[in-house]
């Protein structure tokens, strides 16, 4: 959405509190912080997005963090940034380009300025633009000294400002320029109208006991930034964005890794099951452990691995001891922990193994998004061995998605896999926070006695073709377990080939019966017409959002939105074949497209980039267009 201020917007100038400078009423902004990784951005963006949140916008946040660690300062590859859309109606991406950028040093403004939309309003740290600044950056001379293109260049001295603000803190000189984000944080508070008690009160619970001068140091230089923006000479209106009228409830700010945890936390509750989640630490994926293990005091047992391998041994361990299991990785860890899924799948036990995806292969781009470990999760093991998988579409949909892992894996006896990605992992949303006691319990039935005349049948199959979960240590209770093919019913060991085929096809055939326990598929528009956007996981908004500038168009175009990976949705074929295209968008090379194709024989056509970076709408809208142009 625009936020540029069109001749109707003029007649909503009104001069602010005390007859200050005047107040434009926006939709919708998006801001993007960017600077060094030691700059403290993706603080300054949080807070800012925090802020909003908390005074009814909605919001859609992009943490953007450097692949390489510790690269050096100043460097083009050590750029941090933070973008955050936050608006009065519904929105669905942190937005294709921004309102406003907060550029902290040279480096900052060349890796950024391409997304900065145009007449929109550039801050820079003119402080920072100095000779060995500007040549790590790659600039020959300064680009400030002239004019920067169609932007609204607005030249700050924060280094000096933020020196002046902290001087009577009592912080020693070097920890001085640390809390030049805050400075540069007040500026965009006050340029939009955000309050600066939330963020003061962070800066208290975080600082004020163990470093009572850090704490009036981020305090004086933030109350510093905001009253720069109102009294320096440079900025000559404020803008100011309405609350959103969002369904009536209680509601906090949610990214997706946390979103998977507490979806963990209350799944448990629900099934009235320890938890216990086994990983290794990984990127994009540790925040999971790091929200479960500040939850202890909801029966969560937490155990970081020293490898891959030994997490998911753990998971498997804890999965038959009882408890309600998980585990989390991305993608290369996800490749060390095959070997273990498959011993899931063959000893038929619960658990759910959470893949938040980037960019690869092998290390890759271990900060940026993708979506290419799809085929990996529906049949990247040794043997036949399926798995349900489901995708979360958003930062909220990760709680969602992770309640209703857990609700199959108990259900069909059988490992699930959950696949966010980077983007949806560390993005931010508005959550609505739902009535635990009001969910559906998950019912879990642990057997106490025989199941047969002839004593216990670990391989005898329910309706849902589910075996027993039956605890160690339950007396008469006492069954084979491990990696070698078990005879149907009984769970002896059986190389005769006729059973191995049989159980091949009871565990396949398990899988592929699973009835989804949420919405297996997100539907925008109508349910026939002349072109269908086929999408999954975290590139959800961005395709809503061109669905509907399509279909504002005139265009005859819907979307659907897969949740349920394998098995496909069964009505998906039927519902695919009512339009005359089909477009699948994906952030890969076509795996969805390679599934649907192969499942359906239909002729789907794909919209694919690998970029490390979430989709931009209006590419979009112009591969629809072009889809609806082809014979």
């Amino acid at each position: 959405m625009s936020s540029s201020i069109s001749p109707a917007d003029q007649g909503v100038l009104s001069k602010g509190p005390g007859e200050r400078k005047p107040v434009a009423k926006l939709s919708s902004v998006s801001i993007r912080f960017a600077g060094d990784s030691g700059d403290g951005m993706q603080l300054a963006g949080s807070q800012f997005g925090d802020t909003s949140a908390l005074i009814g916008n909605d919001i859609s946040t992009f943490p953007d963090y450097p692949a390489e660690i510790r690269a050096p300062a100043g460097t083009l590859a050590g750029v941090s940034g933070f973008q955050i859309q936050f608006s009065s109606s519904d929105i669905y991406t942190p937005g294709d380009e921004v309102d406003a950028l907060v550029a902290m040093n040279p480096a900052a403004l060349k890796t950024n300025l391409k997304f900065v939309k145009s007449g929109g309003i550039v801050i820079v740290n003119e402080d920072a633009f100095i000779e060995h600044e500007l040549k790590k950056a790659g600039y020959t001379e300064n680009p400030l000294s002239k004019p920067l293109g169609n932007y609204r260049v607005i030249k700050v001295p924060i280094n000096k400002m933020n020196e002046l603000a902290v001087k009577d803190a009592g912080l020693p000189t070097k920890q001085v320029d640390r809390c030049k984000n805050f400075f540069a944080l007040g500026v965009a508070y006050w340029l939009y109208g955000r309050p600066l008690e939330p963020t003061l009160a962070y800066i208290e619970d975080k600082f004020g006991t163990k470093l009572p001068a850090v704490a009036r140091a981020n305090a004086l230089t933030l109350r510093a930034g905001y009253n720069y923006g109102e009294t320096s000479e440079l900025f000559d209106q404020q803008y100011q964005v309405d609350k959103a009228k969002l369904p009536p409830g209680t509601y906090r700010k949610v990214t997706g890794n946390e979103a998977v945890a507490l979806g963990m936390v209350t799944a448990a509750k629900l099934a009235g099951k320890e938890l216990f989640y086994g990983s290794y630490p990984i990127t994009p994926a540790t925040d999971i452990l790091h929200t479960l293990s500040e939850l202890k005091h909801f029966r969560v047992v937490t155990f970081q691995a020293e490898d891959e391998i030994c997490a998911m041994g753990a998971t498997i361990g804890a999965a038959f001891g009882g408890a309600l299991a998980a585990t989390g990785t991305s993608g290369p860890g996800l490749a060390l922990k095959t070997e273990g899924i498959g011993l899931a799948v063959i000893t038929e036990l619960p658990m759910v193994i959470v893949n938040v995806q980037r960019g690869g292969p092998s290390t890759g781009l271990p900060t940026k998004t993708e979506q290419a470990d799809l085929l990996q999760a529906i049949m990247g093991r040794n043997g036949e061995c399926p798995l349900p998988v489901i995708a979360a579409a958003s930062p909220s949909d990760c709680f969602n998605a992770t309640v209703e892992a857990f609700r199959i894996a108990v259900r069909y006896m059988t490992p699930v896999m959950v696949l966010t990605d980077g983007y949806v992992g560390n993005s931010a949303e508005p959550w609505l926070v739902p009535d635990v006691s009001k969910m559906e319990k998950i019912k879990v039935e642990h057997p106490t006695q025989a199941n047969d005349a002839k004593g216990f049948m670990p391989y005898m199959r329910n309706e849902d073709g589910a075996r027993p979960w039956a605890i160690p240590g339950t007396p008469g209770l006492e069954h084979r377990i491990g990696g070698l093919e078990k005879a149907d019913v009984t769970g002896t060991v059986s190389y005769d080939p006729a059973n191995h085929d049989r159980m091949t096809n009871l565990r396949a055939a398990k899988v592929a019966g699973v009835k989804p326990a949420g919405v297996p598929y997100l539907w925008t528009g109508k349910e026939s017409g002349e072109l269908l956007l086929v999408g999954w996981g975290g590139t959800f908004g961005h395709i809503k959002q061109a669905t509907i500038e399509l279909q504002q168009a005139g265009l005859s175009v819907a979307a659907c939105h897969l949740r349920y990976m394998n098995p496909l949705p069964e009505d998906l074929g039927d519902k695919l074949r009512k339009f005359k295209r089909v477009l699948v968008c994906e952030i890969n090379l076509g795996q969805l497209r390679m599934w649907l194709r192969a499942n359906y024989l239909i002729d789907a056509k794909g919209f694919n980039v690998v970029r490390g970076q979430p989709f931009v709408v209006h590419e979009i809208v112009d591969a629809a267009k072009s889809a609806l142009a082809s014979k």
